[in-house]
């Protein structure tokens, strides 16, 4: 068993739903699973004007491969009408594989830890709020580490 954290986000349609319905998923794919609050947060780094985002974390157990957990989320994005027309457009759901246990992976579309976590206090607050224990393996900090730290 592996823990993972996985970041959600959503700023198109109703946000709150598109939410609660990966959590829902994720249940059924993750052990223990812990999910944070739902934050309002600022679009960042995006092409034009975005409406906000809301954002989230997951921490759980898994047994499958990092490679099958992104086919996973991918298949829940889709589920909500997720399309990709450029990068960084708006998006109904997204997830993303944040940390695998203290694997580290770089594959064509998979990279772990996610090489832009560490700057995404979206993505560090609502993780540090359920795990901040969990360490980075690229740096060996802990999450509530780099969230303190986190621009």
């Amino acid at each position: 068993m592996v823990t993972c954290a996985i970041a959600l986000g959503s700023n198109l349609g109703d946000r709150r739903t598109q939410l609660d319905f990966a959590v829902a998923k994720l249940q059924a794919l993750l052990r223990g699973l812990r999910v944070s609050r739902y934050h309002d947060t600022v679009p960042v780094g995006v092409p034009g004007p975005q409406g906000l985002y809301l954002n989230a974390a997951a921490v759980g157990g898994t047994q499958l491969t990092a490679r099958q957990l992104l086919e996973a989320l991918q298949g829940i994005e889709q589920a909500r009408g997720r399309e990709r027309p450029y990068a960084n457009a708006p998006r109904t759901l997204d997830l993303d594989v944040i940390l695998f246990g203290d694997q580290m992976i770089d594959e064509p579309g998979l990279i772990v830890p996610h090489p832009r976590f560490r700057e995404r206090r979206f993505v560090l607050e609502p993780l540090a709020e359920i795990a901040p224990d969990l360490v980075d393996p690229v740096t060996g900090k802990t999450v509530a580490d780099l969230a303190a730290s986190a621009p």
